[in-house]
């Protein structure tokens, strides 16, 4: 019966209940919107870490100086095969890869495509969590031998061979034939932005004497370092600093001759800048709600004017305050319900045609779906309450006079 009377004083003025119902609906469209979108962008986050490898340190060689120009970190040779198998030996050190990066030619018939050329060791799929999708990956003995076997990536493959199995073919990295012994399972963009699929990895001695060469046998430019767990990184990273500057007799007051980066750190960096902008969007869309409720307020509190002579004959034939008050209240609890129910709706449309259109990785949860609706109705009914109250609280005999 409540209902039924709420329903219709809402149907008699349709068009200003409407209006009432847009804030809420705008505002709860906005929240799930931008939730789902911050959502988003913590998964995509969260894949590019995962895709990265965890516990990672990178240990890049020092700068080289000549003629007054400086190189960056990396430009030396300060690093080299012999500082790995020590640093492996530190307690705590799961696996640690000495790494020869370059970039080269491939060339396999009329196709050539230029690709990023690793050379490393088989520890380096282990530190960056990469599996093998199809064929095998090279072992210690195709370092020792320095083989030209070679993995690639899902891009160089695609560009190099098209759409044929690239497993024990035979191309070209510049001049020198390689056989393809596997292919890497797909890894998507990193953190940087750049495609860790388009890549061609080699034993590290055969990038050293056949692809790139060198001048200081053994030396690499960097090396990657895999902890057996996060907390122990603290630990480890004192233990490499003081014996890689033991090993290369670096006295105490001189820096170190290479760069150590700490990956997890700045990924977890990446992952809490990416949580605070979802968190900051949901709050900036939640103003919406704010005002959303002050609209409904404001219109209870204008209908509760117009009709107070109403109230006060309801009053007069035996109404009771707390009939008036749920009679109200009820009013704002439907506009509230209707409201949130349509903008979820919009928000879950929205956020589907972002997605659709942009290609943003967009998350419709339940628990934001959740938390949109429950806010909102809440904010509808808190503030519908104070005109069903004002309302409640009419005197009858004032309520009759009023014109």
């Amino acid at each position: 019966m409540m209902l039924g009377e709420a329903w219709r004083a809402m149907g008699a003025n349709r068009m200003r209940t409407l209006l009432t119902m847009l804030g809420m609906v705008i505002g709860v469209a906005a929240v799930v919107l931008m939730m789902s979108i911050g959502q988003g962008a913590q998964y995509a986050v969260k894949q590019s870490i995962a895709a990265m490898g965890s516990n990672l340190f990178i240990l890049l060689s020092g700068s080289t100086s000549a003629g007054g120009v400086r190189s960056g970190g990396g430009g030396g040779y300060t690093l080299n095969v012999s500082d790995a198998d020590a640093i492996s030996e530190l307690h705590g050190v799961q696996a640690v890869a000495p790494i020869q990066p370059g970039s080269a030619q491939v060339i396999y018939g009329a196709n050539n495509w230029s690709t990023s050329v690793i050379g490393t060791t088989p520890q380096y799929l282990d530190a960056r969590s990469w599996n093998i999708s199809s064929g095998a990956a090279f072992t210690d003995s195709d370092v020792r031998s320095a083989t030209r076997v070679a993995l690639i990536g899902k891009t160089a493959a695609e560009n190099l061979f098209g759409d044929d199995d690239p497993v024990g073919k035979t191309f070209r990295i510049r001049q020198s034939p390689f056989i393809v012994l596997g292919t890497l399972a797909a890894k998507g963009q990193g953190m940087d932005g750049r495609d860790q699929d388009d890549t061609v990895i080699v034993p590290l001695t055969t990038a050293q004497r056949q692809v790139f060469g060198t001048q200081f046998p053994g030396s690499v430019r960097m090396m990657m370092v895999q902890t057996s767990s996060e907390e122990v990184m603290p630990q480890v990273e004192r233990s490499m600093i003081e014996l890689l500057r033991q090993r290369h007799r670096i006295r105490e007051g001189m820096d170190n001759d290479f760069y150590l980066r700490n990956l997890t750190a700045a990924a977890d960096s990446a992952a809490e800048s990416t949580r605070v902008m979802s968190l900051l969007l949901g709050a900036i869309a939640s103003v919406s709600l704010l005002v959303g409720g002050i609209g409904i307020m404001n219109i209870m509190l204008v209908s509760v004017t117009e009709r107070t002579r109403e109230i006060g004959i309801r009053m007069a034939i035996g109404a009771r305050q707390r009939d008036i008050l749920l009679q109200f209240l009820m009013e704002a609890i439907i506009i509230s319900v209707l409201g949130c129910t349509i903008g979820l709706l919009l928000g879950i449309g929205g956020a589907l045609m972002v997605d659709a259109i942009t290609g943003t990785a967009v998350i419709i949860s339940g628990n934001s779906v959740f938390i949109a609706f429950s806010v909102a109705a809440t904010v509808g009914i808190f503030f519908g309450y104070y005109p069903a109250r004002k309302a409640a609280q009419l005197d009858p005999i004032e309520a009759l006079r009023y014109q």
